[in-house]
């Protein structure tokens, strides 16, 4: 039997809209019509024509073929059986196109009643049933495509409005318990959701169901008492009908006091339980002019009601494991960067998609004596919570040899070492870098990952040539550094591999890519200007393709300012009494030369005594060093290894007052451990 199909905005055939046209308004409300009786048995009511897919209850699953349209020679659906003799009015079905220009509207096809409806009541039935089971199956498809708890409870409200009943509500626990955590007292039901359509005449050619802005009115929180009919109902788990006395005294519960169900509707009540407890219930209300509910049809609300409960359980524990790695993820990468002296910093992160926002990327930023900074990049293989755990280890120990000022060769094999003891296939690569600002030198060492890309000044781009190396965790491999120049205004690119491999191209015609776009970038700011940082991140990220996001991306990009010569100076002492006079006179003169005279107090008085500090324990030449930025940073250096501690001093003690000074008077002050003594370190304000 052939088949009329359809267009994409749900109408049916130029035949069937004719006769459509010639029926009264009262069909598409699902009234009885008066069609005469037909031998065999008595009319029965319209039933309107259903629009087939795979989310209407009597479809075929093909999309644009009317499974209810009537057409010369054929039956309903193209069965050669009646149509649906129950009186149920069934319009189009939910999430159908709408009348365009309606946002929302769901075309309504109504058609005049096959002959010989209701002739034999056991095809109907049987025809009811069949009915039931295919708007199930669709109706559960639809519900079991979220992944949110708003698309599932959107999934069920699209689903069986209008198709099943004409208004819904969803009251959903709040909070929603996770897993098998007790659920906090007392219970209370939220109002989640509720949807309702109605008829409405619109320009054309159709009846359309359009949203509803007055739907029933409910209570937006009820609290279930304990030994109430709402509990009673809700423990029974089964759905019921709302004219029963129990059920009644449920409705008026949920639906609150002040907010009685309107006269004539039909309801039914299905609480929604989960694999461990009641979540929360639905209630399907049908309008007067409509068939009433039938014992079948608390099956089907059982139906819905357990795909629910089952889908909204899950997307409550996705939810919650999504919540955990995105948060897994944000706390092992940095806040903020630092910024320290004579370098400027920018960085970004991306997640491989926002399904999978758990990886092994990181960077890091870490200031070292003497005014340098560690520049870090590393990749964890995968992208799990594992991966990122692992990250999250690796990246801590990297601060703690940065800590211990230890050459990045040396940062490496310890950290392979540590890689090692995490477990076996524990992979990653890194990229170490140590930039010193006075003396405009980079340390490098790498351990099987991308190199680094400088952007010179005047806009040249280079790959730097840096021993690649095998990646952490390898173990029982060296590790190599090489020192490179560093000048003025050169900007230095670390990145993972996922900014330059993908499906679509290799690791190496990535990198070129890279590099030309960084070249092209700079040649817009002029030859004697350095494009913005943050900018240039932006700009470096747009070169991704549609199919360039196969992992997650991180990125760390350093302005190299330097400190000029001129605003260094620096001297070694020897361990004698006569040092911390020699090295006020010599910081009183760098003063002068900077004309910063005002600190001249302040900085004798706290060199004095850091210098006596460092000169009582040193056995070797003590170094002194004042550098000149947007602050004014003095740094004593001694091969003692003891780090020195703030102490309050009692009234008898003729010591331990020197570090109070410099607490009190500095800015900010510090000591930091080195692999062969330490540095004690203070700054001040350049104005006042």
């Amino acid at each position: 039997m052939t088949e009329h199909p359809t267009s994409h905005e749900g109408r049916q055939p130029l035949a069937a809209r004719s006769q459509e046209r010639a029926r009264p308004r009262q069909e598409a409300a699902g009234l009885p019509s008066d069609v005469p009786a037909q031998p065999g048995g008595p009319a029965a009511p319209d039933a309107s024509a259903q629009p087939a897919g795979p989310d209407s209850p009597g479809g075929t699953g093909r999309p644009g073929t009317p499974a209810g349209a009537n057409h010369p020679g054929s039956a309903a659906g193209g069965t050669g059986r009646p149509a649906d003799s129950g009186g149920t009015n069934r319009p189009a079905g939910p999430g159908g196109s709408g009348h365009p220009g309606s946002p929302g509207a769901v075309a309504v096809a109504v058609s005049p009643q096959p002959p010989g409806g209701g002739a034999r009541g056991g095809d109907g039935s049987a025809r009811r049933e069949g009915d039931r089971l295919r708007f199930v199956g669709a109706a559960t498809r639809r519900i079991a495509r979220g992944i949110d708890l708003d698309e599932i409870v959107l999934g069920l409200c699209r689903a069986t409005v209008p198709t099943f009943s004409d208004e819904i509500l969803v009251y959903l626990r709040d909070p929603l318990p996770v897993g098998d955590e007790r659920p906090v007292a007392p219970f209370v039901l939220r109002l989640r959701r509720t949807d309702r359509l109605r008829l409405s005449d619109l320009e054309g050619e159709e009846l359309v169901l359009v949203p509803d802005p007055d739907p029933t009115p409910a209570a937006e929180l009820c609290e279930v008492r304990n030994g109430g009919a709402l509990a009673e109902v809700l423990r029974g788990v089964r759905p019921v009908f709302g004219d029963s006395a129990a059920a009644k005294a449920a409705l008026a519960e949920l639906l609150g006091p002040e907010h009685p169900l309107p006269g004539g509707l039909r309801a039914v009540l299905a609480p929604l339980r989960g694999r461990r407890r009641v979540i929360g219930a639905a209630v399907f209300l049908r309008r007067p002019e409509r068939a009433g509910f039938e014992p079948n049809d608390l099956l089907v609300a059982a139906q819905l009601a357990t795909h629910t409960a089952l889908g909204i359980d899950k997307a409550v524990l996705y939810g919650r494991e999504a919540y955990i790695a995105d948060e897994l993820q944000r706390t092992m990468l940095p806040d903020s960067l630092p910024q320290p002296t004579g370098v400027k910093l920018a960085s970004r992160y991306l997640p491989a998609a926002e399904t999978a926002r758990v990886g092994g990327d990181w960077y890091d930023a870490i200031p070292l004596p003497g005014s340098r900074v560690a520049l870090v990049v590393g990749d964890v293989m995968g992208h799990s919570m594992t991966s990122a755990a692992i990250m999250g280890q690796l990246r801590t120990t990297a601060q703690t040899l940065a800590g211990l000022d230890l050459p990045p060769q040396e940062v490496l094999h310890h950290l392979d070492e540590q890689a090692q003891r995490l477990g076996e296939n524990r992979m990653a690569t890194c990229m170490y870098a140590v930039y010193d600002p006075v003396s405009h030198r980079i340390t490098v060492a790498n351990a099987g990952h991308p190199p680094p890309i400088l952007l010179h000044l005047g806009g040249r781009a280079e790959v730097l040539r840096v021993p690649p190396g095998a990646p952490i965790g390898v173990g029982g491999v060296d590790f190599e550094a090489v020192e490179l120049d560093a000048p003025a205004g050169a900007t230095l690119l670390l990145y993972t591999d996922g900014l330059v491999e993908s499906r679509l191209r290799d690791v190496w015609t990535g990198i070129e890519q890279l590099r030309e776009r960084l070249a092209a970038t700079a040649q817009l700011t002029g030859p004697d200007h350095s494009p913005p940082l943050e900018a240039l991140c932006d700009d470096v990220l747009d070169m991704l393709g549609p199919g360039d996001r196969d992992d997650d991306i991180a990125l760390l990009a350093a302005r190299f300012d330097g400190i000029a010569p001129s605003d260094v100076a620096y001297w070694f002492l020897e361990p004698e009494d006569a040092a911390p006079g020699r090295a006020r006179r010599l910081a009183r003169r760098a003063l002068a030369r900077w004309d910063l005279e005002e600190l001249t107090d302040s900085v004798e008085l706290l060199i004095s005594e850091v210098v006596t500090n460092a000169v009582r324990y040193a056995e070797r030449p003590v170094t002194l060093r004042l550098l000149r930025t947007d602050v004014l940073r003095c740094e004593v250096g001694d091969d003692s290894p003891q780090l020195p501690r703030q102490r309050r001093a009692r009234d008898t003690d003729e010591g331990g007052r020197g570090l109070f000074l410099v607490n009190r008077l500095a800015r900010r002050w510090g000591a930091t451990r080195l692999s062969g003594g330490k540095v004690v370190w203070f700054e001040l304000a350049t104005r006042t």
